[in-house]
């Protein structure tokens, strides 16, 4: 067994099991564990790999929000996408989070960035790559963790019906074709960059279109709000 697998929890190994037989898996547990004797630090912090994961069961999962690599600045990346632990900074691209929230629902900005409130209802905050190494954004990407997260996906897609996926900007958005379409509902919008907010993310609407599709399918609505 990869002494990565150990890492995670049964249930998102049966979602993932081929991926995590695969060369790739392989490939990148020699290349973390080369990252590690080499004394790079990898963020986020090896106890929150997984973070996304654990908590949260595949049935439970309602949402998913993709992100791309984990922030690679000390003290940010706590293994949830977008997400910050509380006492740091919001980052630029979840501030404008927090605006649309504010636009299309009406919730108050939340002084905070940590998401974990998100989490507990059932939005899975997934990277694309689950590591990186520090002040080095998207190093650990094409490293062998697209292969897992993406099975990860494809069978959140296979296994269960009515869930919404949240894709914003192009990296996100090429993971379209591992969601049945028929089954969930898929929503794309820019970025929330400063880059690209204001090119289509403020005014995407994702947050109440969410919860409507959530209702409409006997499904209670993600309270958005961060306190």
């Amino acid at each position: 067994m990869n002494w990565l697998t150990k890492e995670i929890p049964p249930a998102w190994q049966d979602l993932a099991h081929a991926a995590m037989h695969s060369p790739a898996w392989s490939a990148l547990g020699t290349f973390l564990q080369a990252e590690i004797a080499a004394g790079h630090e990898i963020y986020p912090p090896r106890q929150n790999w997984f973070a996304a994961l654990q908590g949260l069961a595949p049935q439970d999962v309602r949402v998913v929000i993709v992100g791309q690599d984990p922030y690679h600045g000390e003290g940010e990346a706590h293994g949830l996408s977008f997400s910050v632990p509380r006492g740091i900074r919001i980052p630029p691209s979840l501030a404008n989070i927090y605006k649309e929230i504010a636009r299309d629902l009406g919730h108050a900005p939340a002084r905070h960035g940590c998401l974990e409130s998100w989490a507990a209802q059932g939005v899975l905050l997934l990277n694309t790559s689950l590591t990186v190494r520090a002040n080095q954004a998207g190093s650990h990407a094409k490293k062998g963790w697209e292969a897992f997260t993406d099975a990860l996906i494809a069978g959140l897609s296979r296994e269960y019906e009515h869930r919404v996926f949240l894709l914003w900007g192009a990296h996100a958005q090429k993971k379209r074709a591992l969601i049945d379409a028929n089954r969930h509902l898929i929503l794309e919008s820019p970025h929330p960059s400063p880059l690209s907010a204001h090119r289509g993310f403020i005014g995407n609407g994702h947050f109440s279109a969410t919860n409507t599709y959530l209702e409409q399918h006997g499904q209670s609505p993600i309270d958005w709000r961060i306190d």
